[in-house]
This record gives structure tokens, sequence and C-alpha cells, in this order.
């Protein structure tokens, strides 16, 4: 009757227990296996429970989920490896164990979003095990497939070891897990190296903060091997000559009774922290950090620093640094206190002259607070009130530090700010009187707003447009679309993404400042230094007598009409009224006899062109952040504006960038002051060949579709880094950008047009938005709608 009643719960286990949980005593996961994100999915254990692997919801969006691997007995479920992604992924996404390909995740339509990169071989099993790592095993073989010690995100856990070459790298912030710019490498030199570095790859560092002193300059051979973090919590440079360097305290916790890890936290501070093992106990304790104070280690002449530019750093709790803006400054985005701060009020140095600067501008005074950089003068020896008062005439100077008795000129952007006591210093930053709270970008209400009948667009109003313009092209789209959830989804998608993209603009009835040509044949020390030569003449460097620095760029337009001066006037009122961050300031202008010159803010970043086509090519946050801007600055030209500019000259060499590398349009409004005759193409058309649109060859109508197809083009180009025309003997097919990218597109390989750009295939869902916004730009309609029928096709056999 036992044994009966024995094979009776074997039976009942057999049929009420998942196989895959039964397979997990051992921490094996069989082939096959997959966990759907869900609220309370059951995740893959390791044999005593102590990891788990799956999908954790995030706290601030429940409805997005990380795939990762986290501690599972403690209360925190601290999250130690994470795959290697740009977003979260939504509800219903789904990862599986492919018998050929490893792990595999999906988005809920099926979409791939990652997958492990194998070394080759069939697999056999995956293994969860209570180090942490998992690893995939393949058939007849000993040594893992892949593993996630070998590629590791920001933590070390005992037993994982950091070899030459390879890296931890810091999330972006405490809630964002995406790459930020805190690195730990293990240098080919043999040094274990904290660093900072803009570009998302393993070289071109800016800046080293700490370094284990461990390369033997005498004898490489004796260098440093590799970082081990061993099985009892000790951290230590392993040499060529089998000799240690420990890292952290000799006198390390029971590994036995405490969890342990070294995680590079998102501010930059490499820690060792321990953990009790008692599921009642609660909270991390740090055993080592470094550096000691980050806030003064780095000082670095590349990036911000340790918080971001205009922020000041000061050294918190456990050696961590805090971050808070100045007075008069407050956060670029809110909800990153480490990040950059912005001035809440202007500066103009078209200003100077105009009365007093003490009627405009005041200092708030702080102690121990420097910023070692982003100088632009000095002034040996002075008194505070000598400091201050040169601060104050000087337009560009925005902080003065004083100190024995000698004074630094700083301009923003300030890098490297921080709090330290031990230089004695004082701090005058100057604000405005009259400086207001700064307006939070917002949707205009539509009730409010004055509507105009704008031109159709050749693309869907993705990175900055109106909403109305989003259902002219749906007016457009649905007759032969109509029923299409998957365009619908699309368009709420862009929708969104527009109006989180809102800007504030602002016009204002100011003229600028008018100049003789005397005055600018002096500030250019008489047209000697030439930046560049373009449709509107040539671009000359100068220098205000007023201030150290102050920079100008003066357009002297020799191909306008000299009759023209009315015309010309007219222009420069409608541009000095322009007010956006996106767009070139005009300062002044000068229409004196038969010369016409206008002045512009100086833009220390150059053009776009040598951005983009240079080496190193830029990050792709970098790329996208320069595409958006040029989008709101277009939006603001063709509808926001009291007059509607069309600019018929979108390329990047137009388009410059400022000390924070975002973009500006230039030469907006010069279209019409320009004869016919002297246009750069040999076809009495404004514009430039490869970005003028094909209407205007058919003599139609100028409208701000011929700006809508150069930002296709020119957005394509940003992509892909690509020129939009190639030598064609080099290139082949390629040569053409925009004929490329549509047959990339339609042979599924857009991987092809960012190569071996991991930042850019890691945020698939952004890459591929903004290649589908430069294809319908560029495209017409009836190709635009037989690619999105052959999507819909696609989709409905897959369904059925």
């Amino acid at each position: 009757m036992a044994i009966r009643f024995s094979y009776f719960l074997v039976i009942l286990l057999l049929f009420f227990i998942p196989l895959h949980n039964l397979a997990q005593n051992n921490g094996r996961i069989p082939n096959n296996s997959s966990i759907t994100a869900t609220d309370g999915s059951t995740p893959w254990f390791s044999p005593s429970g102590d990891f788990a692997f799956g999908f954790q919801n995030l706290q601030d969006n429940k409805d997005q989920f990380l795939l990762c691997l986290w501690y599972e007995k403690i209360q925190e479920k601290t999250i130690v490896w994470h795959a290697n992604m740009s977003d979260p992924v939504p509800q219903g996404s789904r990862f599986n164990l492919d018998p050929q390909r490893g792990l595999m995740l999906s988005d809920p339509q099926g979409t791939n979003l990652w997958k492990t990169n194998l070394v080759g071989g069939n697999i056999d099993y995956a293994l969860m095990n209570d180090t942490g790592n998992f690893v995939i095993m393949g058939s007849g073989s000993t040594d893992p497939l892949w593993e996630s010690f070998r590629n590791p995100t920001d933590t070390m856990l005992p037993t994982q070891t950091l070899k030459r070459g390879s890296f931890l790298v810091s999330q972006k912030s405490e809630a964002n897990f995406t790459q930020g710019r805190f690195y730990l490498r293990m240098s080919d030199r043999g040094n274990l190296l904290l660093v900072t570095q803009r570009v998302p790859s393993n070289s071109n560092y800016d800046y080293v903060y700490y370094n284990s002193q461990t390369s033997d300059t005498t004898n490489a051979t004796n260098s440093g091997n590799k970082l081990v973090f061993d099985e009892n919590g000790l951290m230590y440079v392993l040499k060529g000559n089998n000799q240690r360097k420990i890292l952290n305290s000799s006198s390390v916790p029971s590994a036995s009774d405490n969890y342990h890890r070294v995680t590079l936290n998102f501010d930059g501070v490499l820690t060792h922290y321990y953990h009790s093992r008692d599921s009642n106990s609660s909270g991390w304790n740090v055993l080592w950090s470094q550096p000691d104070n980050i806030c003064i280690n780095i000082l670095g002449n590349y990036g911000p620093g340790a918080c971001g530019y205009n922020n000041i750093c000061d050294l918190g709790k456990n050696n961590r640094p805090v971050c808070n803006c100045p007075k008069g400054y407050s956060l670029v985005d809110p909800n990153d206190a480490y990040g950059n701060c912005k001035q809440d009020f202007s500066v103009s140095c078209d200003e100077v002259g105009r009365g007093s600067p003490e009627d405009s501008y005041s200092f708030f005074t702080v102690r121990d607070v420097d910023w070692p950089l982003s100088d632009i003068g000095e002034i040996i020896p002075s008194t505070e009130q000598n400091c201050q008062s040169a601060c104050l005439n000087e337009c560009l100077c925005a902080v003065a530090i004083y100190r024995n008795n000698n004074c630094w000129q700083k301009k923003v952007p300030l890098s490297n700010g921080r709090i330290d006591y031990s230089l004695n210093v004082t701090a005058f930053i100057k604000t405005r009187k009259d400086v207001v709270p700064p307006l939070i970008p917002s949707l205009p209400n539509p009730g409010h707003r004055q509507t105009k009948n704008c031109p159709p667009s050749h693309c869907l109003p993705i990175l900055g447009s109106h909403q109305k313009q989003s259902w002219q092209i749906w007016a457009i789209l649905a007759p032969s679309l109509l029923g299409s959830s998957v365009l619908v989804n699309i368009l709420l998608i862009y929708k969104k993404r527009v109006n989180s993209f809102r800007p504030t603009s602002h016009v204002t009835d100011s003229v600028c400042h008018s100049f003789t040509y005397k005055e600018l044949v002096e500030v250019t020390k008489d047209f000697k230094e030439e930046l560049g030569r373009g449709a509107c003449g040539i671009v000359y460097k100068g220098v205000m007598p007023i201030g150290s620095r102050n920079v100008v760029t003066i357009k002297k337009l020799d191909r306008v009409a000299h009759e023209a001066e009315k015309e010309f006037m007219t222009e420069v009122n409608v541009i000095s009224q322009t007010h956006h961050k996106n767009l070139v300031h005009l300062i002044g202008y000068c229409n004196e006899g038969p010369h016409r010159l206008l002045v512009y803010e100086y833009m220390s970043n150059g053009t776009l062109a040598s951005f983009i086509f240079g080496d190193p090519k830029p990050t792709w946050s970098q790329r996208t952040n320069i595409a958006t801007g040029i989008a709101r600055g277009l939006e603001y030209l063709h509808e926001e504006c009291s007059t509607q500019i069309i600019h018929c000259d979108i390329k990047p060499q137009n388009i410059l960038l400022d000390d924070y590398y975002v973009a500006r349009i230039s030469d907006f409004g010069l279209s019409k002051l320009l004869m016919i005759n002297q246009s750069r193409t040999l076809t009495n058309l404004r514009g430039t060949r490869g970005y003028v649109a094909p209407e205007r060859f058919r003599n139609s109508q100028v409208t701000v579709k011929v700006d809508v197809y150069s930002f296709g083009v020119l957005l394509l180009e940003i992509i892909t880094c690509r020129k939009n025309y190639e030598n064609e003997e080099s290139y082949g097919p390629e040569a053409i950008l925009r004929d490329w990218v549509l047959d990339c597109f339609q042979e599924g390989k857009l991987e092809s047009l960012v190569e071996s750009d991991i930042e850019a295939l890691n945020d698939k869902k952004q890459f591929e938005r903004f290649v589908m916004v430069g294809i319908w730009c560029v495209h017409h309609v009836h190709i635009i709608l037989a690619l999105l029928f052959n999507i819909i096709s696609l989709i409905y056999m897959v369904l059925l």
C-alpha cells in the first residue's frame, strides 16, 4: 500500500510541477526553456537559491522590465548583471534558450532585441550557478560557450576575474541602466584604471582618476595580468610573476556569512560592498572604495568632471559625490541631479554699451567652490572689488574666483566644479537681477494657439513637429492603410515622442546692434582670418574690443544685390527676432554703402560636417541629440516664427555646434538676400546638390517641403556618418546614400548602415525609427505606401 502511494505522489509531481523547475535542481536549464515578462513570472534559480535570472519589474514604470541577474534571498534584490540594451522591455516580452543561438530576447511582437554572442557549437544546456555566473554549455565541451562573468556590466562577484582589455562600465544613473561614462579597465600595460569616457568603446579615454600602478616598466612580463576577486572577497591585481597587489582591505568579512560584490557606481566610485546572508538583515555595507574624493581626483580637460557642466560636486557619505547646481542655474534634466546645469537667465554681449552692467547683474558669493578650468583671463594681483568689477564688465565672464590676491575669470560651460576646503577660495557667481524661474516646456493650448494653413510635408513629423501635421500625413496614408493597427501604433509612439520634444520659444521685438564697416574691419583685423566660404559670401572670425575672448563670426554678404537695401533690412529684422536654442543668434549687422555684413555668435565646435564626417565618429547619443535639435529649429522657423522662414539650404555645413555640441542652424532667412544668378548650383536653384528636393527641378512653388527633404538627407547622413554622395568608383551602388538606405531597408539589413556602432545597434528601436523618418522625408509617397504594405503583409502572414 505504501509503495502504491509513493507511485501516486511521483505521478502527481510529474503532472503538476513544470518540467523546467524539476530540471533546475542542479541549476540546469534545458534547451527551449523560456520566461515571459509579466508580474509574478518565475525566474531561473541557482541550486542554493542565492541568485535568480529573469525579468525584474522596474519600480518607476510597472509596464517595463529588465532582463537581469540578482541576489534573490536578500530584501533589496540587488541586480548584479543585466542584458546590454538601451531600453527596458515592455510587458509580454520573452526570452528563451535557443539550441543554436543561445539566449534570445524578443518583444511581444517577436522582434529580436538582444542575444548572446556564442563562441560556437551546439548548446547542451544553460546553468545558473551559485557563484552568480550564468553559463551556456555546449555539447561535449567543458568550456562555456558564453558566460555572464566574461560579459560583465557594472559589477564583479567573488571568483570573477577581469583580464587585460576587459572593463566594467557604470550605468547612466541610479534608475537608468544604459551605459554611463565611467569605466573600470584592465589596461594592456597591466594597470587597473578608473577612467571617464564620452565614447562607449575601449579606447580614447578622457581622463584617468585612479591607477593601481601595477605596470612594470623595467620588465613588462611582471606587469599586472588580471584583476581577481577571489572566493573569500579579497580583490587584487595578479602580476606576471604571481605577486599580488591587494586593493581592498586584508580583513574581509567572512564570505560564508556575507555576500560580496564590487560595483562601479553610476557616479564613478568603485565600491566593495558586503551584506549579511541573514535574510532578516537589510542594507549593504561599504568595505572599501576608490577614489577617496572623486570630486577632486577628476580634473580632465575633456568632459565635465565628476558632475555635469556648471554643476558643483561635494563629497557625501561613503566617499560618494553629491551634485548641486549653483544659484541662478537649474538642471537641464530635472531627473538627473548629476547632469548638466543651465543658466536661468540669458547673457547677450550685444548689451555692452547699453547702460551700466551693475544695473543688470549682481553676484552670489560662495566659499570653497572652484572650477579649476574654463579660464578666460586672470588679474594678478587683484582685490575682491576689482575681481568682481572685471567680471561685470566682461560679458562672457560667468564666475570670478578670488584667492590669495589673484582673480580668475571663468566662462560657461564650467567644468570640474567642486567644493575644496583646502584652497581658501571665494567664488563670485554672476546672475541677473531680474532672473525668474525657468519656464517648463509644455504643449501649447490648442484653443489659444494661432493656426495657419501649413503646406504638406514629405515626411511624418517625428522629430519636432505639430500634431496637426501628423493628421495631414495620416489623411494621405489612411485610404490605403485603413485598419492597420501597426501604422496606428507607429503614429501614437511618434506623437508621444513629438510632445516630449516640444520646445519653448520666445520672440521679442528687439532689433540687433548696428555696426559701422570701420568697426568690423578693426574687429576682423582687416578680414584676416577666414573661416569658410558659402552661398552667402565669405565668413570671418573677429574679436570684439570689449573683453578678452568676445569672439564672433562675421559673414560678408558680397553677393547681395546692392540695390536691395530695403529687402536686406527686412530680412535682418526678421532674423534678429528669432530666439531659439537651436538657431545661431544674430548679434548685429552692417548696412553701409555697398557693405552688407552680419555678425553672429561664434560656435566653438565648428560645423556638423566636420563632426560627423571626421574621425573619431561621434557617439549615437550625440547624433540623435543633434538630429532632434535640428528638427526643433526647423519647426520653430516653419511654424512658430511671426514670419515663416524657409531655409532652402539645409546641409551639414550650415549646422554649427556650440560648446555643448548642441546643434544650431545657421544662414536661415538668407535665401531671399541672394541674387538668383548667384546661387551655388548651375540650375538657378538655391540649394546644394544632393539636398535639393525633386519638386525644385519642376519649378514648383517653394514651401517648407524643400527643407523637409533636405532634413531627410541630412538625417541619413547623421545616422550613417556617410556623405549623401560618395565616390562611385570606390562605393559602387552605395555611392548614393538615400538609395543605399532604401535597399538596406528592403533587404532587412539595416545593421549595415551603422556597421560596428554598438550603441546604435543596442538602441534598435530608436535607430529604426530614425531610419524610417529619413526614408519618409526623401522618398515619394507611393514608395512609402509600398513599404508599409509590405510590412503589414509580412505581419499578416506571421499572424496566420
